[in-house]
């Protein structure tokens, strides 16, 4: 039978009324490949901030905790972030927003990465969900890398830019290029 589009369907398609349609095709995948993946799980170990050392070397502020290079007799040092909220004799509601930030930052993270893994094992992701988790950890990283800026840049010669937010741009780049065009999608409705 013939439509008026002068397409041609078969005589079942005409009783039911329904015509099989192509689906159409999008330019992005529909989950996360590897190579997002690896992306969005290598961002757990770039350092949020590096903060300049005064007599030692730098201070890499991670979603895990610091890392100071060349400290004391030239070693690497560390302190994780659990100790740092445990030895706390303040209770978490007074420190400062910034490293009440940094839970936030660790848990976007987290869950970004949850996201796009359920994307490649599961083939199961709303690469928007995964693109706004980004954004969003993307801005506690900065949120955490402003507060120390402000801390640990007071009375140096470069203000509170002396601190890298070395965390912030790589999510932020990881994001844009391979989630952007997802993200886009959501403003475009």
């Amino acid at each position: 039978m013939e439509s008026p589009d002068g397409a041609t369907r078969s005589a079942s398609d005409s009783m039911s009324g329904t015509a099989s349609r192509p689906e159409p095709e999008s330019s992005s995948p529909q989950t996360s490949g590897l190579v997002e993946w690896l992306l969005v799980a290598a961002l757990l170990a770039v350092p949020m901030a590096v903060v300049p050392g005064g007599d030692g070397g730098p201070t890499l502020v991670s979603l895990w905790g610091f890392v100071t290079l060349g400290g004391d007799g030239g070693g690497i040092g560390g302190y994780p972030v659990w100790a740092y909220f445990l030895d706390q004799p303040r209770p978490f509601a007074t420190l400062p927003p910034s490293i009440r930030a940094w839970p936030l930052a660790l848990g976007f993270h987290l869950l970004a990465a949850g996201s796009a893994t359920s994307g490649v094992a599961l083939g199961r992701e709303d690469r928007r969900v995964t693109g706004g988790l980004l954004v969003l950890a993307a801005a506690a990283t900065l949120w955490v890398a402003a507060g120390l800026g402000v801390r640990f840049g007071v009375g140096t010669t470069a203000g509170w830019l002396a601190v890298l937010p070395m965390g912030t741009v790589a999510t932020l780049a990881v994001g844009a290029v391979r989630y952007g065009g997802d993200l886009r999608r959501i403003v475009a409705r």
